[in-house]
C-alpha cells in the first residue's frame, strides 16, 4: 500500500497539475456580432426560461435586487481542501443568520467520499466536474461521477444539478449532452467583458431555449440560436478586471495572478481589483460576483502548502467587505439559480426558502453512518486502496470506480460488511446504510429551521449569533421528507445507460450479500 505520508506529499502537486491551467482566460471571448442572439421575452417566461439579459431577472430593479456572491470550489474533495473553504466561510452568517453555503463542482481521483456526503448533509451542493478530471469529457466521465457519487457519498442523483468542465473545455456536444442526462445547469462559459462596457456578455443566468450567448469566441458551433436546449440553464462565470480593464481578466484563483501587468502577484493590487469589480456589478445592475476556486491553493494544512498568510488575510478582508455592502448574500450556484428562477425582492427574501438554512433534526446520540459526524463516528468503512484509499458509509468497492465501470461490486473481504446504498424515497441524513433503513417516515422527518428575520430595510445581520433550538429555532415537518434538505431541484428521468450501469452495481451488491450468508 502507498503509504500515508507519500500520498499527503503527492497531493499538492496533483493539484497543481489538475488546476495549473483550469479556469484562465486572456481577452473577451463573445461579442453581440458573434452572439447574434435573440430572444422572444413574449413566450421566453419564469421559472423555465429566461432571456440571456444584463437587467435582473423578474423585472425587479436593481435597487430591488439582491447582490449575489457566488463561491465555487474545483476538484477532489479531501481534508485539506475543506479546510481551505472553511477558513473563508465557516465564521460568516448571511443577512438571515445562516453560515453561506458553496457549490463543489467535484472530480474523483483523490476524493474522499465520506467528506463528500458531510459536505451535502452539511447544506452544500456537490455538482459533477467528471470523474477523472477530463476537458470536453466523454458521456461515462459524466454519467460515472453521478453514479459514484450517488453509491459511494450517497448523494441523491435528483440533487446532482450541475455541471462544470475540467479546464472550462466544453463544446456543443458537451452541453447537449448534460440536457440529454437531465442536468439542470452548467457553468462552464465565461464573462469576459466588464459590466461596464456596452457589450458586456455578463448576463443574469439564461436558459439555452434560443441558444447559447457566452463564449461566442472560443467556441465552436454555439450561439447565432444554438444550441437550442429548452430549460437547460448556463449560469456564466464573472471575471474580475484590473486597472487595465478588458485587457486585464481574471476568472479562477485571481490571487495567484499578476495584476496590472505586472510580474509578481501582489496582494493589495489583487483585493483592489477585486473590490472594483464587485462595486460595478454592485452599483450596476446587480449580476453576480464569482469566487471561483482551486481550494488546495490556499490549503494551509496540506502538507508542503506554499500560500501566504498575506493572500489568505487579503481574501477574507475582501469577504469581510463585500458583506457590509448592504443585502449581500455569498450563495452557492444551486441557491442562486434558484432566485434567478422565482425572484423575489429584497422585502420578501425572509421567505424565500433556498436561502434558509434548515438542518435535519437527528438524534446526536443515534449510531448512523448518515453524514452528520456525530453519528457516524466509527462507523466509517475504510477502503484502503493503493492509489487512493478513502472512507465512505456505503460499502467499500471490490476496486476502484472508473468511467468504465463506476459501481463495482461491494467488496465482502478483510471484515468488510456489505451496506445497503441510498434509495430513492429517503434523504441521506435519514438513511441507516447498515441496517438499510431510513430512520423516519413521511411524519417524522424533521427539519430545524435556524433562519432568522432579515433586519429591518434588509439590514445585514451578519455576525450575529443564529438562534440554538432552545431560543428561538423551530422544528417543522418537512412537506417533502424525502427532498434533501438543501433544497435541490429534481433531475429528469437518467437515460438507460446511466441506469444499466446502476444496476450492474445492485446486482454486484446482492451478489456480496448473498456470498455473505452463505459463508454464515
Amino acid at each position: 500500500m502507498l503509504p500515508t505520508t507519500l500520498l499527503a506529499a503527492f497531493l499538492p502537486l496533483l493539484g497543481y497539475v489538475l488546476a495549473q491551467d483550469d479556469g484562465s482566460v486572456t481577452g473577451p471571448t463573445s461579442s453581440a456580432s458573434a452572439a447574434g442572439y435573440s430572444c422572444d421575452a413574449t413566450k421566453c417566461k419564469l421559472p423555465d426560461c429566461n432571456c440571456a439579459s444584463t437587467d435582473p431577472p423578474g423585472g425587479l430593479s436593481p435597487e430591488d435586487t439582491p447582490m449575489f456572491l457566488v463561491f465555487t470550489a474545483d476538484d477532489a474533495v479531501q481534508t485539506y481542501t475543506l479546510d481551505a473553504v472553511n477558513q473563508f466561510l465557516a465564521h460568516r452568517k448571511n443577512p438571515n443568520g445562516c453560515q453561506p453555503k458553496m457549490t463543489y463542482y467535484t472530480s474523483l481521483n483523490y476524493t474522499n467520499y465520506t467528506l463528500v456526503t458531510d459536505w451535502y448533509v452539511a447544506g452544500n451542493e456537490i455538482a459533477d466536474h467528471t470523474m477523472t478530471h477530463v476537458g470536453t469529457p466523454p458521456e461515462d466521465e459524466v454519467t460515472g461521477n453521478l453514479i459514484a457519487l450517488n453509491q459511494l457519498a450517497g448523494i441523491p442523483l435528483k440533487s446532482i444539478i450541475g455541471f462544470r468542465a475540467p479546464y472550462l473545455n466544453y463544446s456543443v456536444d458537451t452541453l447537449k449532452m448534460l440536457a440529454s442526462l437531465g442536468f439542470t445547469y452548467d457553468s462552464s462559459a465565461s464573462a469576459a467583458t466588464p459590466v461596464t462596457e456596452d457589450d458586456t456578455d455578463a448576463f443574469w443566468p439564461y436558459s439555452l431555449d434560443y441558444g447559447m450567448a457566452n463564449d461566442c469566441l472560443t467556441v465552436d458551433n454555439i450561439c447565432k440560436g444554438e444550441p437550442k436546449l429548452p430549460g437547460f440553464w448556463e449560469i456564466p462565470m464573472y471575471a474580475m478586471f484590473d486597472n487595465r480593464g478588458v485587457d486585464g481578466v481574471h476568472l479562477m484563483d485571481p490571487w495567484l495572478d499578476a495584476a496590472n501587468g505586472e510580474n509578481a502577484v501582489n496582494d493589495t493590487a489583487t483585493l483592489e481589483y477585486m473590490k472594483n469589480t464587485f462595486t460595478a456589478h454592485y452599483k450596476g445592475k446587480r449580476q453576480p460576483f464569482g469566487l471561483y476556486t482551486h481550494p488546495i491553493h490556499v490549503s494551509t494544512t496540506v502538507p508542503g502548502a506554499t500560500v501566504s498568510n498575506s493572500t489568505i488575510q487579503m481574501i477574507n478582508d475582501f469577504l469581510d467587505w463585500a458583506q457590509e455592502q448592504p443585502n449581500t448574500w455569498i450563495v452557492s450556484s444551486e441557491q442562486l439559480l434558484a432566485w434567478v428562477r422565482n425572484p423575489v425582492p429584497l422585502s420578501q427574501l425572509d421567505t424565500f426558502e433556498p436561502l434558509k438554512c434548515s438542518t435535519p433534526a437527528v438524534d446526536p446520540s443515534l449510531k448512523i453512518c448518515n453524514g452528520i459526524p456525530q453519528n457516524e463516528a466509527g462507523l466509517l468503512d475504510h477502503c484502503a486502496f493503493s492509489d487512493f484509499p478513502f472512507y465512505t458509509c456505503y460499502g467499500c468497492p471490490e476496486e476502484p470506480p472508473t468511467p468504465s465501470n463506476p459501481s463495482p461490486p461491494q467488496s465482502t473481504e478483510s471484515g468488510h460488511q456489505t451496506r445497503f446504498r441510498l434509495p430513492a424515497n429517503c434523504s441521506t441524513p435519514f438513511w441507516d446504510p447498515l441496517k438499510g433503513d431510513c430512520i423516519c417516515n413521511s411524519s417524522t422527518c424533521a427539519f430545524t429551521d435556524q433562519s432568522r428575520p432579515i433586519g429591518p430595510n434588509g439590514a445585514n445581520l451578519t455576525g450575529d449569533e443564529v438562534p440554538t433550538s432552545g431560543d428561538g429555532a423551530q422544528s417543522s415537518q418537512s412537506a417533502n421528507p424525502y427532498v434533501p434538505f438543501n433544497g435541490a431541484a429534481p433531475l429528469a428521468a437518467l437515460p438507460a445507460g446511466v441506469w444499466s450501469a446502476m444496476l450492474v452495481g445492485v446486482v454486484g451488491a446482492l451478489v456480496g450479500a448473498f456470498g455473505v450468508l452463505a459463508r454464515v
